[in-house]
């Protein structure tokens, strides 16, 4: 058996791919997102009730569509982003990156010695197709995609330096975050925070790096595409079932005000 091809780096070739946040955890509704069209699909084990079985799940639910799947794990721990891997993660989105050194340790923690130090998990993991790629060990790095989230300002500060360190394939900037971080809370359009926005944007694409976002709000999403960006989250499951489900009962019932647009999470 062949290693396995990453559709989501493969994709990422200047031209602009738009996907969807994935918060529901089950296998099922994300599943539905991967007939609907999007070039991406977040795994969100950040903030959505996700625990490694139910991204599991999810990957094995969307592995027969178009539909790249991208997992974001919760924190930094060598140990998750192991699991992650073995259960054939191959995108992986890490938050709340602020130095050089911390990606140094994120790609560190994705490479098999002498590269880094993941561990060995053989013919218990499905990244390995339970010991069916017989050159797995050696050749799985080449596949990975990590990308790292700048969300403060340090992040913004040391995005070039962030952008440089080898095995960092991207940057993926979290709006939210950052603008409230940076005192302009919930309000990522400030431009002050528009213009560290664009730097980061900048830096990264100087380094040769592939550089996201998430923007929900159909005005900011355009924005960014002709800016640069290489994906956009352009839509978030949960939002789009809230917003449809209002927007439905505010037809009969005059007391239910339409739904507002979210600019992120």
């Amino acid at each position: 058996m062949q290693l396995p091809h990453n559709p989501f780096h493969a994709a990422l070739d200047g031209q602009t791919r738009y996907g969807c946040w994935a918060g529901f955890g089950t296998g099922y509704a994300t599943e539905i997102l991967a007939t609907t069209g999007f070039d991406w699909l977040l795994i969100d084990g950040e903030h959505a009730p996700n625990t490694v079985p139910s991204i599991l799940a999810q990957l094995q639910a969307v592995a027969s569509y178009p539909c790249a799947p991208v997992v974001r794990c919760v924190n930094h721990d060598p140990a998750l982003l192991k699991q992650l891997l073995d259960i054939g993660a191959q995108t992986l989105m890490v938050p709340m990156v602020d130095t050089a050194e911390q990606a140094a340790q994120l790609v560190a923690a994705t490479r098999y010695p002498p590269r880094g130090f993941r561990g060995v998990g053989g013919g218990l993991t499905r990244a390995t197709r339970w010991d069916a790629i017989p050159d797995y060990l050696a050749r799985a790095h080449e596949t990975l995609c990590l990308i790292v989230q700048v969300e403060s300002r340090a992040g913004v500060d040391n995005a070039a330096a962030i952008a440089a360190t080898e095995g960092v394939d991207g940057i993926f900037v979290g709006p939210i975050d950052l603008s409230t971080g940076v005192g302009h809370v919930g309000n990522p359009n400030h431009p002050d925070v528009q213009a560290m926005i664009r730097h980061t944007l900048e830096v990264t694409k100087a380094a040769g790096k592939t550089a996201g976002i998430l923007a929900p709000a159909e005005a900011d999403a355009k924005r960014y595409a002709e800016w640069g960006f290489d994906f956009i989250a352009v839509g978030i499951d949960i939002s789009l079932l809230r917003r449809a489900a209002i927007e439905t009962v505010s037809r009969y019932k005059k007391d239910i005000s339409p739904a507002s647009s979210s600019v992120g999470y």
